[in-house]
């Protein structure tokens, strides 16, 4: 089938591209031993201490997030060291599956994908945790499979009470940049990024924030490392360069995408994306399906997880809507597979954006065939209508 118009691209990230990031890559390259070089990565690091909320270090490789979530245990752990870890979607499930390969003991919590971490849960392990054999606690902020979002700060609320030593270790990669996460205030040791989502880049760039204890722990641990090694990267970062090749053109898009925050501002960002997912919970809601997360404190700002009703297949639905409209929703993973579809609503995105998104859905269901409700969209507008009033009311106070 032939499709005129744009593409839909409503998965949970790798996101849309804006122009003026596009733009901004199609440069040549430049000397990277060179002056201008070196002012351009200072300049991102002081940017990417703001998208963090951090005054330390962010160390920066080529990689997808899985390669931060490695930098993370090989700089910090020990073989045979001991982590707590949740089972809160498939990341979390995929993180502790690289831990155990790098030869690190997880206790890993079960859950039900429909909720995150519960933080009277990390305070009784840790307090049972005696002999502090617990060295990090890995959590994922936002997981992508489920649509929920985990209480970092009220986990680290939790370990504090537990007076317990451990360090936690925080997946930040679908939530970095679109919904407000605070690695200092927070108390994070090290926050794990990648470019391919809230930042707007293509995949290909990862991140570590590190705290003075995560430092303090590098010092000691003996995991093996070599290319992940964060003192070495730190050694040349200081002065804006690498100490391998660094991917030049990403690194230019990360400058404008930086700016592009920045211009917005941060907080504002954070309120397009929550009005974005409060609107498509509604047209949810409206049509009678069944959002997967179950509690609305741990609700996505970035992507919203649907159950279809049973004996329709999610994969065929998702098939349907990519032929017809030409629009991409996210997949099921691993045991949601067939039985959920992911709507993205993240990155470089707007009001009108989403409508097409919803009104695409909601088509879909209608030739899918699949049992629902009329007039999603039209909650969902009500929902963007209603929560741009309330703002310029506010604005009119103000003023």
């Amino acid at each position: 089938m032939i499709h005129t118009g744009r593409h839909f691209l409503q998965i949970p990230g790798p996101t849309n591209i804006p122009d003026r990031i596009l733009r901004a890559m199609d440069q040549p390259i430049i000397d990277h031993r060179g002056p201008e070089f070196a002012e351009l990565a200072l300049e991102i690091f002081a940017g990417l201490r703001t998208v963090f909320q951090t005054s330390g270090p962010v160390v920066m490789f080529p990689a997808s997030g899985t390669g931060a979530w490695e930098a993370a245990i090989v700089n910090t752990l020990s073989p045979g060291d001991h982590v707590l870890a949740f089972e809160t979607g498939q990341f979390s499930t995929l993180w502790k599956n690289l831990a155990e390969r790098m030869g690190v003991q997880v206790e890993f919590v079960p859950g039900n994908w429909r909720r995150g971490v519960e933080p009277e849960d990390v305070e009784t392990r840790l307090k049972a945790d005696r002999n502090h054999a617990v060295k990090a606690v890995m959590v994922v902020h936002n997981e992508t499979s489920s649509g929920v979002r985990c209480r970092v700060a009220e986990i680290r609320r939790a370990m504090n009470q537990a007076n317990h030593p451990a360090l936690l270790m925080v997946d930040t990669i679908s939530s970095l940049a679109s919904s407000d996460y605070r690695h200092d205030e927070w108390e994070v040791d090290v926050s794990i990024g990648g470019s391919q989502k809230g930042l707007m880049l293509p995949p290909g760039l990862s991140f570590n924030a590190i705290s003075d204890k995560a430092r303090r722990a590098n010092k000691s641990a003996k995991l093996p490392r070599a290319y992940w090694d964060w003192e070495e990267m730190l050694k040349q970062n200081t002065v804006g360069f690498f100490p391998y090749t660094p991917p030049t053109t990403l690194l230019y898009g990360l400058r404008e995408a930086l700016i592009m925050l920045h211009e917005e501002g941060l907080p504002n960002v954070f309120a397009r994306q929550r009005r974005h997912a409060e609107a498509t919970r509604a047209a949810v809601r409206a049509w009678g399906l069944e959002i997967v997360c179950e509690r609305a404190d741990e609700y996505s700002d970035t992507v919203t997880a649907v159950f279809m009703p049973p004996g329709h297949d999610a994969d065929r639905f998702r098939k349907l809507i990519l032929e017809k409209f030409d629009m991409s929703l996210g997949t099921g993973l691993a045991k949601f597979q067939g039985k959920v579809f992911r709507i993205g609503h993240l990155g470089s995105f707007n009001d009108l954006m989403l409508a097409g998104t919803l009104a695409g859905v909601e088509m879909g269901l209608a030739l899918a065939g699949v049992p629902h409700r009329k007039g999603g969209l039209t909650a969902a507008l009500d929902s963007l209508v209603s929560a741009d009033s309330m703002d310029h009311a506010a604005a009119r106070e103000k003023s």
